[in-house]
């Protein structure tokens, strides 16, 4: 009998108040306005070690959400993503008290310079013994190009061609500053480091200079986990060059189907296997020891989501709250004065009422299911074998009774499937949890691995190819 298909499962996370269910914070028993307290984040690793879950995928933003209704008002009354705590500083005191939990964090290549990324990043591998990834983002809020000295936002696909070079270099440090050997700690001679094995990167490239040596000795991994959010098609061929793991989604089957089959043929446009990259989606389940009591609970969410704060977070440059719901959505956009083209999303015929409905529904696709542990097995089962999903990032609905309910009634039943490790099971860094004992480091075909030993820290890397349209100069 064939092996079946596991799960890879990490909880979706962010350190503020409201992540990407607006509105539900304030329910009893919610911690949710605890999360600058550190005792949530050392209660919450502690739940995930034991209850199964293979990581924590921390999201992030450097910027407020003010666009909608002109200002960030909104945004603060709701706590969405602001306040927002550094997502990097957390993973320590969570490495502390687990010994299998994985973390991936997001961090932009777009505004900070890498060789100081490079070095936090390869400080936290060190830290959590080779637990940690790398969400690649680029920053698409306006308001984070104005905290870091820019008029506005730099054009989408030339924010993927920079973080094209802001990979080569942290790639540079990571696989080609040091030799694994470099470290000798020999204390008869008093020689800790190994000058010969150390070298310059001395990258010279459109957007950065840094002359290196990595300031930190290699790491388990030495390059974390690439993780990547995307479906454009700027960020399939990044994805295709870089990803190790893709955060995408559909509302169907073959819509999912299509984006992770563009991605792995990317990848094979970049001299990579297909397989080379594995797939998650956010997932939302809700699961009860009854059907009743699984229904209650999607219920009181659904009763409690705040439109305001979604409305927010989709940064809808148009209150629609503010007009009759029997009005067309292009009355409303033609009475407040917004372009067509700047809620290509909304449907133009539609009324306001039924489009405050989409909006709201938007996220409820595929990957949601409501039920007992066995609905919710049966569920997941057919997002691993009919979509193709690897793995899931749990949506958030309450803190800590996703994360526990999660624990306590579908991992026993996904692990009766064979759709989960057993129990005590643990892998030795995040990498070869995805892909196999032994795959600590990034397989040789992958990009990074062309500087290994100190190899073509010289040679121009090929510029990955954009729509032109789109990736125009920026001042």
């Amino acid at each position: 009998m064939a092996e079946r298909k596991q799960l890879f499962v990490n909880l979706f996370e962010m350190a503020c108040v409201s992540h990407i269910t607006h509105g539900l914070w304030p329910l009893p028993g919610n911690n949710r306005e605890r999360f600058a307290d550190i005792d949530y984040w050392l209660e919450l690793a502690q739940i995930l070690e034991h209850g199964g879950f293979d990581g924590i995928f921390l999201a992030d933003v450097i910027g407020a959400y003010d666009v909608f209704r002109d200002g960030p008002e909104t945004a603060l009354r709701e706590g969405l993503q602001s306040p927002n705590l550094d997502p990097l500083l957390v993973i320590p005191a969570m490495a502390a008290v687990t010994e299998r939990l994985g973390f991936g964090v997001t961090f932009s290549t777009t505004y900070e310079p890498p060789f100081a990324f490079a070095r936090r990043m390869s400080t936290l591998d060190h830290l959590t013994k080779g637990r940690v990834g790398w969400n690649v983002v680029t920053s698409y809020l306006p308001n984070a190009a104005r905290n870091f000295g820019l008029d506005g936002e730099i054009p989408h696909d030339l924010r993927y061609r920079y973080a094209d070079e802001y990979l080569d270099v942290l790639y540079k440090l990571w696989e080609g500053s040091w030799d694994d050997d470099a470290v000798v700690a020999d204390r008869e001679r008093g020689i800790f480091t190994d000058p010969a094995k150390v070298r310059y990167i001395d990258h010279v490239g459109e957007r950065h200079r840094v002359a290196g040596p990595h300031i930190v000795h290699p790491s388990p991994q030495r390059t974390p986990v690439i993780f990547q959010a995307t479906g454009s098609p700027a960020g399939i061929e990044f994805a295709g060059r870089h990803a190790e793991v893709v955060f995408t989604g559909g509302r169907t089957t073959e819509e999912f189907r299509r984006n992770a089959s563009n991605m792995s043929e990317a990848a094979v446009r970049h001299g990579r296997q297909a397989d080379d990259i594995k797939f998650i989606a956010m997932a939302g389940v809700i699961v009860g020891r009854t059907e009743e009591e699984a229904a209650d609970k999607w219920r009181l969410y659904q009763q409690h989501a705040s439109i305001d704060g979604i409305l927010a977070h989709a940064s809808l440059p148009v209150d629609l709250t503010a007009f009759p719901r029997d009005l067309t959505v292009r009355e409303a956009l033609n009475r407040a004065g917004v372009p067509q083209e700047r809620v290509p999303f909304l449907p133009l015929d539609r009324t306001v009422g039924e489009a405050l409905d989409f909006v709201s529904g938007s996220r409820e696709d595929r990957f949601l299911v409501v039920g007992t542990p066995t609905v919710v097995a049966d569920a997941i089962e057919r997002w691993l074998d009919e979509d193709g999903l690897d793995g899931i990032n749990l949506r958030q609905y309450h803190s800590f009774d996703t994360a526990r309910d999660f624990a306590e009634l579908v991992v026993p039943e996904l692990r009766k499937r064979g759709r989960l490790p057993a129990e005590g099971e643990r892998s030795a860094t995040l990498r070869e949890r995805l892909f196999g004992a032994g795959n600590s480091r990034l397989p040789d075909r992958h990009i990074g691995a062309r500087y290994r030993g100190g190899a073509n820290l010289h040679e121009p890397l090929e510029p990955l190819l954009l729509d032109a349209a789109n990736a125009g100069s920026f001042s």
